[in-house]
């Protein structure tokens, strides 16, 4: 299947392919992301040659803003992350899209939480039918608190944090699996000196 470039049509099938059968960054991200071009020379312009050791992807329609796109790699010292988001209509020319891209040094995870949602399936036998992984920063949301959860003159701190999830009907057992193994590598590698 062939996307159409930013600025090309909006219309955008309800089901994205699957990544999950792609092995490299590159296969994955063609396959899956409707701007390949643009995210992966985001990317590798910081990897500069730096092996992908695990990486997640992520695509939805959101009514407002249109095409919602993310990758994060882990290199094995970083993570690095691209965002793709279509310009709400009105807040730029038809067709406009911001590409973003942020990188987080490993070392300032300070912990890895993985919540895997199971059901029986007739049989008897476990399935997991959602993955929700959360990665702790030690960095601080600089987010302002909405009204009334505010402290008397003191704003509250929150650690930064990288949310990812993945269900059965929102990317399928493929991408549970691939999300659960990127969480997994990112865990064994946090506490641990730097490569």
């Amino acid at each position: 299947m062939s996307s159409p470039p930013f600025g090309g049509s909006n219309e955008m099938p309800a089901v994205f392919p699957d990544w999950s059968p792609y092995e490299d960054l590159d296969s994955a991200a063609r396959a899956y992301l409707r701007d390949p071009e643009v995210a992966l020379d985001a990317l590798f312009g910081v990897l500069r040659g730096a092996t992908v050791l695990c990486f997640t992807l992520e695509r939805f329609v959101n009514e407002v803003n249109g095409v919602w796109q993310e990758v994060v790699i882990c290199d094995g010292s970083r993570l690095v992350l691209w965002h793709g988001e279509d310009v709400a209509p009105g807040d730029g020319p038809v067709g406009s899209m911001t590409s973003s891209l942020r990188v987080v040094p490993l070392s300032t995870v300070t912990e890895v939480g993985c919540r895997r949602r199971l059901t029986r399936t007739p049989s008897g036998q476990a399935r997991v039918d959602s993955i929700d992984v959360y990665l702790l920063l030690s960095s601080v949301d600089d987010a302002v608190p909405p009204p009334g959860l505010e402290d008397e003159g003191r704003p509250p701190l929150r650690h930064d944090a990288l949310r990812f999830g993945k269900t059965l009907d929102d990317g399928g057992p493929g991408q549970i699996a691939r999300l659960e193994e990127f969480s997994r590598v990112v865990a064994s590698l946090v506490g641990r000196p730097t490569l």
